[in-house]
């Protein structure tokens, strides 16, 4: 992990786990799909002047889709969309991955919704998949935490009039 609370606050350097980070990017390009490199290394994910940037956005909705083929419709895959609310309010930002391999959605106080995106990174599992680690804003101890792996993370921008 590079980008998370704990190596952001964890040494005197802050820009020192962005520098790791855009190196384990450029040693592992080849490996990544397409559209997770260019979203991991854009600095998008992380740079908050940028209205198109999740950070202190607000969670819209995560919605699972089981596309389904075969006779009965017994062979299943699944996905995921994600829409935002920017934290200009002007915008909403939606992650498309179009195959999950395994997740985790963790909110321990979850009454009072996930609170602000905080923080996230793309990086890749040891098989390869993209894994896209989020943390939510919250009280001490009671941020969310989501850890997707999928075949890729895709990241667009809409304008409020496209709900």
């Amino acid at each position: 992990m590079f980008l998370l609370s704990r190596q952001l606050h964890a040494d005197g350097d802050p820009n020192a786990p962005f520098r790791r980070y855009v190196e384990y990017l450029e040693q592992n390009r080849p490996r990544f799909p397409a559209a997770a490199y260019e979203l991991a290394a854009s600095g998008l994910l992380f740079d908050a002047t940028d209205p198109n940037c999740p950070h202190d956005s607000w969670l819209e909705w995560a919605r699972f889709e089981e596309p389904s083929e075969g006779e009965r419709r017994e062979f299943r895959s699944l996905s995921l969309r994600v829409r935002l609310l920017g934290a200009y309010h002007d915008r909403y930002i939606e992650l498309f991955y179009p195959e999950v391999f395994s997740y985790t959605l963790n909110n321990p106080r979850s009454g009072a919704g996930h609170f602000d995106w905080r923080y996230s990174e793309v990086r890749l599992s040891d098989a390869g998949n993209v894994i896209h680690e989020i943390e939510w804003a919250g009280a001490p101890g009671l941020h969310a935490h989501w850890l997707i792996e999928a075949s890729d993370v895709q990241m667009r921008t809409l304008p409020l009039e496209s709900a």
